[in-house]
Order: structure tokens, then sequence, then C-alpha cells
């Protein structure tokens, strides 16, 4: 009875589960690149995201966030336009307008304070909206979580990034480290919740990121019966 249980559990596990299939079919290569960046972020990038935390005043830190926020607005509004959101392009173009001035260059978030909230758009959702499929799950070096159809669409968001446009190799070099450190500093609370609640972490991480992703193309309204992660 226990060689035939045995054999049993055994049989179980080398049947593929058909939900993985679908839309993680580069499972075992992705897991070897999530240990991998898991590896780089608890050996460099949490120490010093820990570090500018902790000798970072929060006031500072705040303008940081709130300064490369501003900057991704650009990105945001070119998206708006291309998603015919165009009340919703009214609205980010005076958002990153009042902040890029009265907030000095969006240190200060003045606009949120006036009823301009700041919305989350990216090429990415673009094409979502426009009934691109997602593609299958990626894990990309040193970036994370993400699938095809992101990876792609990255590129384009990339030429309006005013971050690539800093001609000297240092100063961007110093600019992009510090958005990066601001940025990992500002999930240290989360990253700390996800290693204690997660049976599986990169399972976590996968499935909140695909349901992140159909939250942001829907507007947080996804249909009940989508399929969004068709492959195309």
């Amino acid at each position: 009875m226990l060689l035939a249980s045995i054999t049993l559990l055994g049989g179980c596990a080398s049947i593929a589960d058909p939900y993985e299939q679908e839309i993680d079919p580069a499972g075992k290569f992705n897991r070897s690149i999530y240990s991998f960046n898991d590896g780089v972020d608890k050996a460099l990038l949490k120490p010093v995201a820990q570090g500018y935390r902790a000798a970072t005043h929060h006031t500072i830190d705040k303008g940081v966030t709130n300064f490369f926020s501003n900057l991704d607005d650009i990105i945001v509004v070119a998206n708006d336009i291309l998603q015919f959101k165009f009340r919703q392009t009214g609205s980010d173009l005076s958002r990153f307008a009042l902040n890029s001035t009265l907030g000095l260059f969006g240190i200060i978030d003045f606009a949120t304070s006036l009823g301009f909230t700041k919305h989350n758009e990216d090429f990415g959702q673009t094409l979502g909206a426009w009934g691109v499929g997602s593609g299958p799950y990626l894990v990309l070096p040193f970036l994370g979580p993400s699938n095809l159809r992101d990876a792609l669409a990255s590129i384009p968001d990339l030429y309006l990034d005013p971050l690539n446009y800093i001609d000297k190799t240092s100063t961007y070099l110093g600019v992009a480290g510090l958005r990066i450190v601001d940025h990992r500093s500002d999930l240290l609370g989360a990253s700390r919740w996800v290693d204690e609640a997660a049976l599986d972490p990169y399972e976590f991480m996968r499935d909140s990121y695909l349901q992140r992703r159909e939250f942001l193309i829907y507007d947080g309204n996804p249909p009940l019966d989508d399929d969004e992660y068709a492959p195309f």
C-alpha cells in the first residue's frame, strides 16, 4: 500500500498543471532568473535601499519619489492619448504642468491637493487595451516580472523617459541609480510581507503581477470571463 501510494504521488507530481503551462510555459527558466534577481537584491539592492532609508529624512525621500513620479507622467500622458482617454489626458497634462512649475520640477506633489490624481499608464497597457494578448509570463534579469507583450512594449516607453536623454554618462548613472534605490526603498515593507506570508514567493510574485496588469489594463474593472493571458 505504501509503495502504491508513493507511486501514485509520483505520477501526480509529473502531471503538468494546465494553468502553469498556459501562463508560464518557461517556468523552470523563469525560476532560475527569479533566483538570480533575488540573490542580487539580497546582496546589493536591499542593503543599499535600507541604508538609503535610514540615512534620508522622510521629507527628502518623499521629494525624490515625487520627482521621478513627475517624470513618469510624460509616459502616462503619451499612453493616455494612444488609448483615447482624452479627459484623463487633460488631467495628467495639468498635473505634470503644475508639479513641474509650482511643485519645483515635481519635488512637491502640488497637483494631488488640487484633485489631479496620479494615473498609471504605459505602452504595455496600451497594447492590452488595443486587444494584444499578454503572451507568456517572463522574468527579466534585473528587471523582474513581465510578459512578452510588456517586455516589448517597454522599448517605446524608454524613448519617452527623459533620463535617457542625459548626455553625460556619469550624470545618467547617478540619477538612474538614485531612481532604482528610491524605488527599492519604497518596496521594503512589501518585500518583507512577501517573504513572511508567501509559501512560494515566485508564484506569489507571478500571480500578483498578472492580476495587477489585468487590473490596470481594464482600469480596475476586468471582465470576469476575460482571457487576458491567452498567448495572442
